[in-house]
């Protein structure tokens, strides 16, 4: 598929691995990575179909969350009797919201998920102690496969916000500490992108050009995030969280 680029100068290559760098980092910590990634590629290819987007996003991003996956997981014990069905769940959740990424209007979706972005921020607002600590709640075994299911769908077909809506899903129904939802998140994160280029590499809906210059700096960035949130702890990733949720809140209100 050919695309009408704007012309590309070293400066626009170097915002946009800058942009990789930030949503690699922002994204091990707590997700909206794409907050940052996106608006970059939406620039620097005005004319490509939003699935090579959506694709070349993907084709970055998963570089950046498997080394945030694997940086995390030796230093952060998860549990595989909830990951790999939430894994699972996730990867069939994205395939088809990917399947159905070119067929369904986003901008009906912006208001709803708008609310739920403000109630999610309010509530974590009034909860200062929210995620701080395990709580080890006892939890359905068919709960945490269906969180997988319902935001792996949701990444498929949309993306910015999948990471904090894992994390909010996480702390509150399964009782996890903000980091080590942001562990488990960042392994589901990997089997959605991955789901999703599945179909978007195959209808050739990704630039290999750019995401071979992005994914370098998404790998590094993903690399520092997950270092930083371990050493700095559950509080630092609920800032980052709801710094990120305010970002993604006036994002969607400028584009209703």
């Amino acid at each position: 598929m050919q695309l009408q680029l704007v012309d590309v100068t070293i400066w626009i290559v170097l915002i946009c691995v800058l942009a990789a760098f930030l949503a690699g980092f922002v994204d091990a910590v707590a997700g909206g990575g794409g907050l940052i990634q996106l608006p970059v590629l939406l620039w620097t290819f005005p004319s490509a179909p939003l699935a090579s987007i959506l694709g070349t996003n993907k084709a970055i991003s998963i570089v950046g969350t498997s080394t945030a996956a694997n940086t995390y997981r030796k230093r952060i014990q998860v549990s595989a009797k909830q990951l790999v069905p939430m894994m699972s769940a996730a990867f069939v959740g994205s395939l088809c919201g990917a399947f159905l990424a070119t067929n369904v209007s986003r901008e009906i979706f912006e208001p709803i998920i708008l609310v739920i972005l403000i109630a999610v921020g309010s509530f974590t607002i009034l909860r200062p102690d929210f995620g701080k600590l395990e709580t080890h709640r006892d939890v359905s075994p068919a709960l945490v496969p269906l969180i997988g299911l319902v935001i792996g769908f949701y990444d498929g077909l949309i993306g910015p916000g999948t990471g904090m809506f894992l994390l909010f899903s996480l702390v509150s129904f399964v009782g996890t500490s903000f980091l080590g939802a942001s562990a488990i998140a960042k392994f589901v994160n990997v089997a959605t992108n991955l789901a999703a280029l599945i179909i978007f590499i195959p209808g050739g809906h990704v630039i290999w050009l750019i995401a071979a210059l992005m994914a370098p700096a998404n790998l590094i960035g993903g690399y520092l995030g997950a270092r930083t949130a371990l050493d700095r702890g559950s509080s630092f990733v609920r800032l980052i969280f709801l710094t990120m949720l305010v970002a993604l809140v006036i994002r969607l209100i400028s584009t209703i």
